[in-house]
Order: structure tokens, then C-alpha cells, then sequence
């Protein structure tokens, strides 16, 4: 097969933006958008972002098949669900950061932001589903799609919306009835960066659709077998490989999830760097970018299965040194580029191991094609799955201990409750994901050698 340009590749690695900036938008700033800016009660931001995220996680693998019973159309059979879900994703997205003017009651705004949420996350799974199955319909063989899926995970965003304005209300003392002019200023700095994300997400989105022209690959054909939907999943849950890999996945990323979820919090509360935050976030974030691309050369030498190990366990002393000595700028700094290095583990090589899992699958099910969305999207599920127990333990561990929103001082149970979450929690929950990745069967250079061959299984 044809190899895929290299224009193919950037483009397709842009298509990633719109996922990634909402995505890392709503982890790091909507938990304090709803508690220091909305002043919102913690146990209606706890049910938010739990119900938002399990609604999510439900939304995706039904969106995967209907995304894998769509008929191919001449602009192709993903790129219409990409096309359509856009605009209405940025005007979702827009009213998510909107405060509703007035007297509204807790009960009434909360229920306005979870509508909100809700939407917003069915329309990002209409366009995320697509985006990550066109990755078995680009061409080229299993080294291009390992290259085009580096280039798309090193397209990290740097930058996210409310980091500056986010900080700025962390310490400050709420109004006791008009809001302060804090949060009326954060609340225009919110939709004023929702507003720039709206236009990252279509500038994005466009570039997509231009640069990159889906191929109707041999693994999609009308004449093979359609399961239903209970069948499809029937099928993915027994193949043992994808069962490893997505048990790995969920557990790693909620480890991964409890600290990052929780690092605005963590750096303002329990490291006394509030002010710091944005600089902090940004060294991971650029480390980790800059790590995509060193890690896709470690891979091609020795396999993905032994990168994953290598990479996960680089973030296990770095959370530990953070949480003993959290309020040394330079040590946390230093720790922050471990930890990004860490991360991009995370971002590369779960994703790059999904399609040798589809191969596999393939081989051995012949005639049970065209679940390509079905795979891509039940792995996001578990991907969502975590992050939306992340944030709804993490708030209520929060709220348990004492947490009000805006006070400028927290007790000694918030400082531990963040300290505990940050380390120790999310060190056990990885080291369990890495016991899954430890039994994932498929030697990927194995079968490289071997090509038109059953997947190698050590």
C-alpha cells in the first residue's frame, strides 16, 4: 500500500485539536470555573462532572455504531459525522463558560450546566469517534498509522482557556451576595478564551476535512457481516487482547487522571503555587509534547509493551517528590518535565496499540468486519469512564473534608485530601493498569516481520 504524505499526516494531526483543548479546557479549568467562579456548591459539581462524564462515556460506543453502520458517501463515511458535529460543538462549547445572568437558583444552575455538559460531550463523541477510527482509513500500512497517530498526539495544546483567570480567583474570598469583581472579570476572561476555542475547534476541524481524503481501506467493505450491537460488543469483549489493553488503559489513565485533575487545586492549596499554576502546566504540557515524538523512536527499537513500562513508571517518583516537598518551585518544575515526559506515554502508546489490536481482530474474524468505530469508540468510553470517577471522588473527597468555594485558607484535611489524591492514589491506581499492560498478548514487531500473518502472541 501507498504510503501516507506527509501533509496527510500534519493535517490529520491537527484534526486532533478540537478534542484536546476542550478536553484538557474542561479537566484542569471546569471544576474551579463551578466552584470559585460560579460559586457553586460542591455537591452539584461533583454530579456534574460524574453525570456529564458517565453520560459521555455511554454516548460513545452507541455513536461508534452507528459511525460503523453509516454507508459510504462520496466525501466518505466518517468525514460527514466530522463535518456536522463541528458547528453545533462550538456553539455547545460556547455556552458552557456562559454564567446565566440573574437570580438563578443553585438547583436551577446546576441543572443549566449539566444540559450544557451533556450536550457538549455527545457532540465531541459525534466528532472524536470519527476522528480516531480515520485513523485505519488513511492508507499505508501499520508504521504509517503508528507515525500519523505520533504526529497527532504530539499536536499537544500548550495552552487552555481560563488558566490565567482560573488562578486569579483561587484565595480570593467570595462576595457574601453581588459577585466580586474577580468573578465578574473571570467570567469574561472565561467566554472571551471559549470564544478562541470555538475558532481553534472550526479552523481545526476545516483543515481536517481539506488535508486529509479517507480511504476506503480492505477492512471496510459492504459484503461482510453487520452484528448487531450487543454482537459487536460480545465480540470485543472476548478478544483477549482488547480486553488487556482496555483494562490497562481505564486503570492507568485514572491514575493519571487523579493528579492531573486535580493540579490547579493541588499547586493553589496544598503547594501554596497558585500563582504559579499556568507556568507549572505549561512546562508539563511542553514536555510532554516535546516526549511524543522521542518516544515513537524508543517504540520502533524495543517494542511498544516494554515503552508503556518504561514511560508510566517515570511518573511514580515524580508525584512522590512533588508530594514531599510541594512548596520547592524548582524541584516542582523539575518534576513537572518528568512528569510530562510521563504523560506522553499516556497520550501515544495506548492509542498506537489499538490498531494492532484491530488487525489482530481481523485476522481472526475474517468475515466480521467494519467495527473499526465500535473499537475506537469503546476504548474512549473507558478513557471517559476514568476521568469521570476522577472528578466526581476527587470532588466529594473535597467536599467531605471542608472544601468552600472561594475561601482564601483551607484546612489540614483539604491540603492531605489533595496530597493523598495527587500521590498515593494515583500511584496505585497506575501501577494496577500496568499489572493489565504487563498480560497484553500482541508483540507488534513480531508481526511486522511477519506481515499477511496471524499477530504474534508471546
Amino acid at each position: 500500500a501507498l504510503g501516507i504524505p506527509l501533509a496527510g499526516k500534519i493535517c490529520y494531526a491537527v484534526g486532533v485539536v478540537p478534542h484536546q483543548i476542550t478536553t484538557v479546557a474542561l479537566a484542569v479549568s471546569l471544576q474551579i470555573f463551578l466552584l470559585d467562579v460560579v460559586q457553586m456548591e460542591a455537591s452539584y459539581v461533583s454530579m456534574i462532572l460524574f453525570v456529564s462524564h458517565a453520560w459521555d462515556a455511554v454516548t460513545d460506543p452507541l455513536v461508534g455504531y452507528l459511525v460503523s453502520r453509516s454507508k459510504w458517501t462520496p466525501i466518505g463515511k466518517l468525514t460527514p459525522w466530522l463535518v456536522l458535529s463541528t458547528p453545533f460543538g462550538v456553539l455547545s462549547y460556547l455556552l458552557l463558560w456562559f454564567v446565566p445572568q440573574g437570580s438563578m437558583s443553585q438547583p436551577l444552575s446546576a441543572l443549566w450546566f449539566l444540559t450544557a455538559a451533556c450536550v457538549f460531550k455527545l457532540l465531541m463523541s459525534c466528532y472524536n469517534v470519527p476522528y480516531l477510527s480515520l485513523n485505519m482509513f488513511l492508507g499505508g500500512d501499520q508504521r504509517d498509522r503508528d507515525s500519523a497517530t505520533a504526529y497527532s498526539k504530539t499536536n499537544t495544546i500548550h495552552s487552555h482557556p481560563g488558566s490565567d483567570q482560573a488562578t486569579c480567583c483561587l484565595g480570593f474570598p467570595s462576595a457574601s451576595s453581588d459577585l466580586s469583581p474577580c468573578v465578574c472579570v473571570s467570567q469574561r476572561a472565561f467566554l472571551t478564551s471559549a470564544l478562541v476555542m470555538g475558532a481553534l475547534f472550526f479552523l481545526s476541524s476545516l483543515v481536517l476535512f481539506l488535508g486529509v481524503k479517507e480511504q476506503q481501506a480492505p477492512l471496510s467493505s459492504d459484503n461482510n457481516i453487520q452484528p448487531s450491537y450487543l454482537t459487536s460488543l460480545k465480540l470485543l469483549m472476548g478478544h483477549v487482547p482488547y480486553q488487556r489493553l482496555v483494562l490497562g488503559f481505564m486503570f492507568s489513565g485514572l491514575g493519571f487522571q487523579m493528579s492531573l485533575g486535580n493540579f490547579a487545586l493541588f499547586c493553589s492549596h496544598a503547594a501554596g503555587l497558585g500563582a504559579h499554576f499556568q507556568h507549572l502546566l505549561l512546562v508539563l504540557l511542553t514536555s510532554a509534547s516535546i516526549a511524543v515524538p522521542l518516544w515513537q523512536i524508543v517504540l520502533l527499537r524495543i517494542g511498544k509493551k516494554a515503552t508503556v513500562f518504561i514511560g508510566f513508571s517515570l511518573y511514580i517518583p515524580a508525584v512522590i517528590i512533588v508530594a514531599c516537598v510541594p512548596s520547592n518551585l524548582p524541584v516542582f518544575i523539575t518534576m513537572c518535565i518528568l512528569m510530562g515526559f510521563s504523560v506522553a506515554t499516556l497520550f501515544l502508546l495506548p492509542w498506537s496499540m489499538l490498531p494492532d489490536v484491530v488487525d489482530d481482530f481481523a485476522v481472526r474474524h475474517p468475515s466480521c468486519k467494519n467495527l473499526e468505530p465500535v473499537f475506537f469508540s469503546c476504548y474512549s468510553f473507558c478513557s471517559k469512564l476514568a476521568a469521570g470517577l476522577s472528578v466526581g471522588i476527587s470532588t466529594m473527597t473535597l467536599q467531605f473534608q471542608g472544601y468552600k468555594p472561594g475561601a482564601c485558607n483551607h484546612g489540614d484535611g483539604v491540603v492531605m485530601a489533595l496530597i493523598v489524591l495527587f500521590s498515593p492514589v494515583s500511584i496505585t491506581l497506575l501501577l494496577i493498569g500496568m499489572i493489565f499492560f504487563r498480560s497484553y498478548p500482541i508483540n507488534e514487531r513480531q508481526s511486522l516481520q511477519l506481515p499477511g500473518q496471524k499477530t504474534t502472541v508471546q
